[in-house]
């Protein structure tokens, strides 16, 4: 009895042995046979992760930040206030260049005033010559009457003289009033020409004034678009300089896939073509992309220290391609910048 329990237990031990080989080598051949008839019909790469635009917001202009409104990892909408700094130093040198400027008008309006007043006497002494022509006229009419007196003997060469100085006289008295109105016009070309230097100097200070307030501006410092902040690593009351990095922002309204295929893929790839992608944190869901651009080198010839064959080591390596997809799912709260990805591509 002993030896037929024996023999029954050891045939039933075998035919589990091999019911459980025959499920094994099933399970392998359905895996081998899905995995053969996967790599058949579609490309796939795990060697993928999501992208964004992360850039930093900096400062453009230096001081002590009086104030932080925000906090690590918050959403902010662009032109949102992130930082203020102590802007006492910018109004100062606004104020500055206000009263440069309004100085500058000043002189404007003085000689403004100079030239009307210069173009005025002008008119006067047109006046002064009209009156000195006169003059002169009935100085010569009376010279010449003189002259046939004295022929005639009617008057005397005492006569004669005094009208003949007056002559002179009235002369140099027109002389006169023409060198006065030369002189009117040169002072007038003289202010024209001071007005034309201080109006370039009105647009270099209107200028500095314009620069100032744009310092001034940039003491309050804004989001440049909305998306969600990084690491908060500064701190009231710091001295911070221009073009220094505050916070990093992610712009998380617009992501998309950078996938490392093989170039052995690569003949799957078109751009436009449809992908599925999954995220290693996002298990049993699958969001839907497309191909929008193919990298026109290997990430190796991109990177900072491209390998070079030419050295006699050469090991020959399958080389990856960068290509870039975008999401067309617009609900990707939860996928975040980083995240690994599976790429799936028909061919």
């Amino acid at each position: 009895m002993s030896q037929t329990h024996n023999k029954t237990s050891a045939r039933i031990s075998q035919i589990i042995m091999t019911s459980i080989a025959v499920i094994i080598i099933l399970i392998a051949v359905i895996y081998f046979y899905k995995m053969f008839n996967r790599t058949r019909h579609f490309e796939e790469t795990n060697d993928a992760q999501v992208e964004a635009y992360i850039n930093p917001v900096s400062a453009r202009a230096a001081g002590y930040i009086q104030q932080i409104l925000f906090e690590e990892n918050q959403w902010v909408n662009k032109g949102d206030t992130l930082v203020i700094l102590d802007d006492r130093e910018y109004r100062n040198k606004v104020q500055e260049a206000e009263a440069a400027l309004q100085d500058s008008h000043a002189q404007e309006l003085v000689l403004d005033a100079s030239i009307s007043a210069a173009e005025s006497g002008t008119h006067i002494n047109q006046d002064q010559i009209s009156s000195a022509q006169a003059r002169l006229w009935q100085q010569q009419q009376d010279i010449k009457r003189y002259e046939n007196l004295v022929k005639e003997e009617a008057a005397t060469g005492q006569e004669y003289e005094q009208v003949k100085a007056r002559y002179d006289v009235a002369k140099s008295e027109l002389n006169a009033a023409n060198n006065t109105l030369k002189t009117s016009y040169s002072k007038i070309e003289e202010l024209r020409s001071r007005k034309s230097l201080l109006t370039a100097d009105l647009k270099r200070k209107q200028t500095q004034l314009d620069f100032a307030r744009i310092n001034l501006g940039y003491t309050v410092i804004i989001a440049p678009y909305s998306g969600r902040l990084g690491r908060k690593v500064i701190q009231e009351g710091q001295q911070i300089q221009a073009g220094q990095p505050l916070v990093s922002i992610v712009n998380e309204k617009s992501k998309w896939i950078t996938a490392n295929f093989k170039e052995t893929q690569m003949s799957a790839m078109q751009e436009g073509k449809p992908v599925d992608i999954t995220i290693d944190a996002i298990p049993g869901r699958v969001f839907k992309g497309r191909i929008t651009s193919i990298s026109p080198s290997t990430g190796a010839k991109f990177s900072l220290l491209p390998p070079d064959n030419s050295t006699g080591n050469f090991v020959k390596i399958a080389q990856r391609i960068p290509v870039k997809i975008a999401f067309v799912d617009t609900t990707l709260a939860a996928v975040k910048v980083g995240m690994n990805a599976v790429i799936i591509v028909k061919k």
